[in-house]
């Protein structure tokens, strides 16, 4: 007869797969706690008041697109769908530092690309034979790279494939996976502009994704403990009998699930297989108001900044694949940073109050070969499960994929609960 476990969950790791885990035992009666070793939920999600600026900061600057399903059913839930906003279709501006070109890239709503006919909505000085070849990633297979299957050469290249996979690998296409480039290009501009609208968080990513699924947990009996790091797993047979917070072991009632970045999963797993290189993100905060018609974001061409955001206090840049700035000064940072945005929407040259945040291990790297390290959500344990952007979901590390893993480990949760 199968071991009925009962309907609770410890949850280590209050991320964005942590918290998606939750929400999702919760929504079928479960009782929830959570764990996690920072001061605050959130993980790279988390926001926070930088006193440098005097301003709520996020820790980066991260988009979802309208057909991010995961997304949007978390948010539903959670009762913050009106957290995220952006423009009905797809339209993103861009601008090349190196003569000053200045673009806007608008898909049409459904998923016929009947758009690259028209010079005004794709990249200026591209012809329509250059987005006839991007077909050619949607077939992208295991063990290839994107340079595999499409030119990142050219204009195309140039202006739009390499700056859009960039920021969805977090790795440079030229050695990213083109399975995991053809998952994005299939979930957005394959379905068309309305599929690939962007969204990004108002006010801060905390008040979209974070405090009001904290909110609707503690409504449901949820509990939530910073500062306490898991040090240990107990095991016994095919099941974990005790986690070790650092004062004694204390037994497990229900399930487990490990929403904790792969180094940690670990150390606390010795053999567990998972990714072991990972890349860098740099994003820089300006305490400026932006001036009334200034968009939303902007992809910069040419310049050290890769996006350019604009929030009601503030402006951010964000540059993804940034091993290369990881060391650099930070005030050297600010100051070219700066520059470029002042140059792209004709600011002063006067350098405002900033802060730089580093994160050396921002993401996994989305190569064919680490992809190939990710493991699935079960484990060798039947009350052990793993969620979190580096496990095996198909996609890149992005917060619809942090959302779709905790999902899916509470959907094996569940099932061995019953089974």
């Amino acid at each position: 007869m199968a071991f009925a476990l009962s309907g609770r969950a410890t949850i280590i790791g209050a991320g964005m797969a942590g918290l998606s885990a939750a929400v999702a035992l919760a929504g079928h009666g479960w009782k929830v706690a959570i764990a996690d070793s920072a001061a605050q939920a959130g993980g790279r999600c988390r926001s926070y008041h930088d006193p440098q600026l005097d301003r709520v900061i996020d820790n980066g600057n991260h988009l979802v697109l309208a057909g991010n399903h995961a997304v949007r059913r978390y948010l539903k839930t959670i009762g913050a769908s009106d957290r995220i906003v952006g423009p009905a279709s797809a339209a993103f501006d861009f601008v090349d530092l190196g003569d000053g070109a200045r673009w806007t890239i608008r898909p049409n709503d459904g998923p016929m690309p009947w758009w690259v006919f028209d010079p005004k909505r794709r990249v200026p000085g591209t012809g329509i034979a250059a987005y006839a070849a991007l077909g050619r990633l949607l077939t992208g297979r295991k063990g290839e790279r994107v340079s595999d299957r499409i030119s990142l050469d050219g204009t195309l290249g140039r202006r739009l494939i390499d700056p859009v996979l960039l920021s969805a690998l977090n790795t440079d296409p030229r050695e990213g996976s083109a399975r995991l480039a053809a998952a994005i290009v299939k979930g957005s501009l394959a379905k068309g502009g309305r599929a690939s609208a962007p969204r990004i968080a108002e006010p801060t990513l905390a008040a979209a994704f974070v405090d009001p699924a904290l909110a609707w947990l503690n409504l449901r009996g949820g509990k939530l403990a910073t500062g306490t790091r898991l040090r240990a797993l107990m095991s016994e047979g095919d099941r974990v009998t005790g986690l070790d917070f650092g004062a004694g072991v204390e037994p497990v009632h229900g399930v487990v699930i490990l929403a904790v970045p792969p180094w940690v999963a670990q150390s606390l797993i010795p053999d567990l297989a998972a990714p072991t290189e990972f890349r860098s993100i740099v994003n820089a905060h300006f305490a400026f108001v932006p001036p009334p018609g200034m968009p939303a974001m902007i992809g910069v061409i040419g310049g050290t900044a890769e996006w350019i955001f604009a929030f009601d206090n503030r402006i951010s840049v964000t540059v993804s694949g940034a091993d290369r700035l990881i060391d650099h000064d930070r005030e050297a940072l600010a100051r070219t940073f700066w520059a470029e945005i002042a140059q792209v929407h004709g600011l002063p040259a006067e350098l405002p109050p900033w802060q730089i945040v580093k994160e050396k291990r921002a993401t996994f790297a989305a190569t064919p070969a680490q992809d190939a390290l990710r493991p699935g959500a079960a484990t060798r344990w039947r009350n052990l499960f793993l969620a979190g952007d580096w496990t095996q979901t198909g996609l890149p590390a992005t917060i619809e994929g942090a959302i779709r893993s905790g999902e899916t480990a509470a959907r094996l949760a569940r099932r061995a609960a019953i089974g």
